[in-house]
C-alpha cells in the first residue's frame, strides 16, 4: 500500500520534470516575497495612517507569521489527506482572499485579522509545494531542484523593495495586497494542470490535540515576544510567554504518547535534519529581522523617502539572486560542512556592519555591503533547505516539511528586532529611534545568528556526499595521486 502511494510522483517525474514544478511551487514564494517585501517598505506610511508609530506596525508582520507558526504544523497531514493539488490550489485562494481583506482594512486591528488568514493560506502553500517537489526529485538533483525553486522566488524581493517605494510614494499603500490577486489566479491555473494530486498514508488519527496544544503554546509565546517589544505591556507579555512554555510542556508530554503528533520531534533524531533545523533557527533569526529594520533604519535614521529604501534594499535580492547558479559548484568542492561553516560566518558578519551604516557613508558601499552579505547567507540557506532531508525518508517527508521552526524563527527574528529597538530607546529616553538604537538591534539579532556556527561544526565531513559528490570527488582525487 504505502509503496503505491509513493511510486505515483516518481514514475511521473519526468513529465513535467522536477523544474517545471519547482517554477509552479515558486509562483507561490514569489507571490508572498512581494507581499512581505513590500509590506516592510510601506510600514512607516501604514503607521501614519493607523495613527500608531512604526515599531508599532511591526505586529503587521508577526502575525502573519504568527499564522505560519500555527498551522504549519497541520499541512502535511492536510496534503496526505486531502490531495496536495487540492490543498495547494486551495491554499493560494485563502491568501488571494486574506491580501483582499487585507487592502481593505480600515484600522491596524482589522489589518492584523486579515494578515492572520493571509497566514493560513501560506501556511499551506509552502511546505505543501516543497512537499510535492521533494518527492519527485532524486537525491543527486536535489541541490538543483533547490536552486529552480528558490531563484525565480527571488523575483519577489528584487521587484518588492522598488515596487512598494514606488506605490507607497506615488499611489496607496493599500495597492500592495491587490498585486496578489493576478499572481493568485495564475498560479492556481498552472496548478490545476501541472501538479498531480498526489495523497500520502495518512498514520492513524489526526492529532487534534496536538494540534490545539502546539497552537496555543506557539500563538502565545510569539505574541508574548511582540508584545514585550511594546511600552507598557510588559506584564502581560510575560503572562503569555509564560502559558506558551505551560502548552509547550503539556504539547511535548503528549506527543510521545501520541502515535502520530501533529510535529513529530522523533525527526530531531536524524542527525542531517536536526543539526540543520537548530542552526537554521538561528541563522533565520538574522533574516527575520532585516525586512523590519532595514526599510526603518533608511527612512527614520537615514531621512530617505520610501521609494529611496526601497532602491537600497533592493541589494539584499540580488545578492541572494547572484549566488544560486554557484551553490553546486560550492559543495562538489567544499561540501557542506565546510561551506555551512565559511558562509554562516560571512554572511552573518556582513549583516553585523549594518550596525555601523551612517547616513554619510557612499550608498554605493551600503549597497556593496548588503549584496555581500546577502549573497553569503543565500548560500547558507540554500545549504540547510537542501542538507535538512538528505536522511529522511519519502515516506515522512510531509512530516518533515510541516516542521514549524523556520517560521517561528523568522516571527522570533522581527520580534527580537523590534524589542533590542525598543529597548535602546527606553535607555536612552526617546519616542523616536535613532541611529544608535538602530545599531544596537542590528548587534542584538547578529549574536544571537552567529551562534549558528557551533551547530554547524557538528555536521559530519560527509554530510550530503550523494547529493553533492564531494566525497566521490576526494576519493577519485586520492586514487589518481596513489
Amino acid at each position: 500500500m504505502s509503496d503505491q502511494i509513493y511510486q505515483a510522483p516518481m514514475v511521473r517525474r519526468a513529465t513535467p520534470n522536477f523544474r517545471v514544478i519547482a517554477m509552479i511551487v515558486a509562483s507561490a514564494m514569489l507571490m508572498e516575497n512581494i507581499d512581505a517585501t513590500v509590506l516592510a517598505t510601506a510600514l512607516p506610511t501604514m503607521a501614519h495612517d493607523f495613527g500608531v508609530s512604526a515599531p508599532a506596525m511591526s505586529i503587521a508582520l508577526t502575525s502573519y507569521l504568527l499564522s505560519l507558526a500555527i498551522f504549519i504544523p497541520a499541512s502535511g497531514r492536510m496534503a496526505d489527506s486531502f490531495g496536495s493539488r487540492t490543498v495547494f490550489r486551495s491554499a493560494i485562494a485563502v491568501f488571494v482572499v486574506g491580501s483582499i481583506l487585507c487592502a481593505l482594512a480600515p484600522t491596524l486591528s482589522f489589518l492584523v485579522l486579515a494578515r492572520l488568514l493571509q497566514g493560513i493560506g501560506g501556511a499551506m502553500m509552502m511546505p505543501v509545494g516543497r512537499l510535492v517537489l521533494m518527492r519527485s526529485v532524486d537525491r543527486k538533483d536535489m541541490v538543483s531542484a533547490m536552486s529552480w525553486l528558490l531563484v525565480p522566488a527571488l523575483i519577489g524581493p528584487i521587484v518588492g523593495p522598488p515596487l512598494g517605494g514606488f506605490i507607497v510614494t506615488y499611489l496607496d499603500w493599500r495597492w500592495i495586497f491587490y498585486i496578489n490577486v493576478p499572481i493568485g489566479i495564475i498560479g492556481m491555473i498552472f496548478v490545476s494542470i501541472y501538479i498531480d494530486e498526489v495523497k500520502g498514508k495518512a498514520n492513524g488519527r489526526f492529532d487534534t490535540i496536538g494540534f490545539v496544544l502546539s497552537g496555543i503554546s506557539l500563538g502565545s509565546l510569539l505574541f508574548g515576544f511582540e508584545m514585550s517589544s511594546h511600552e507598557g505591556e510588559g506584564a502581560f507579555s510575560i503572562f503569555l510567554i509564560a502559558i506558551g512554555l505551560l502548552f509547550g510542556i503539556a504539547y511535548l508530554r503528549h506527543a510521545r504518547k501520541h502515535p502520530s503528533p501533529i510535529m513529530d520531534f522523533s525527526l530531531m533524531k536524524v542527525p542531517s535534519f536536526g543539526t540543520s533545523v537548530i542552526a537554521g533557527s538561528l541563522t533565520r533569526i538574522t533574516q527575520g529581522a532585516q525586512p523590519f529594520l532595514l526599510p526603518l533604519l533608511f527612512q527614520i535614521g537615514f531621512g530617505l523617502s520610501a521609494a529611496a529604501a526601497g532602491q537600497i534594499i533592493i541589494a539584499t535580492a540580488l545578492g541572494a539572486l547572484a549566488m544560486k547558479p554557484m551553490a553546486k559548484f560550492v559543495f562538489r568542492r567544499l561540501g557542506f560542512r565546510r561551506s555551512l561553516i565559511l558562509n554562516g560566518i560571512l554572511g552573518t558578519i556582513g549583516y553585523g556592519l549594518c550596525a555601523a551604516f551612517r547616513p554619510d557613508w557612499p550608498m554605493p558601499l551600503v549597497f556593496i555591503v548588503l549584496v555581500l552579505s546577502a549573497f553569503f547567507l543565500s548560500f547558507q540557506f540554500t545549504a540547510y533547505n537542501t542538507i535538512a532531508y538528505d536522511e529522511i525518508s519519502k515516506e515522512r517527508m510531509s512530516s518533515a516539511t510541516s516542521f514549524t521552526f523556520q517560521q517561528l524563527m523568522l516571527s522570533l527574528g522581527i520580534c527580537i528586532g523590534a524589542l533590542a529597538l525598543h529597548g535602546s530607546m527606553a535607555l536612552s529616553d526617546t519616542e523616536t529611534p535613532a541611529l544608535g538604537d538602530f545599531s544596537a538591534a542590528f548587534i542584538v539579532v547578529t549574536i544571537i545568528s552567529i551562534t549558528a556556527t557551533f551547530w554547524n561544526l557538528r555536521f559530519s565531513p560527509t554530510a550530503g556526499e550523494e547529493i553533492t559528490g564531494y566525497k566521490a570527488k576526494q576519493k577519485k582525487g586520492a586514487a589518481a595521486k596513489g
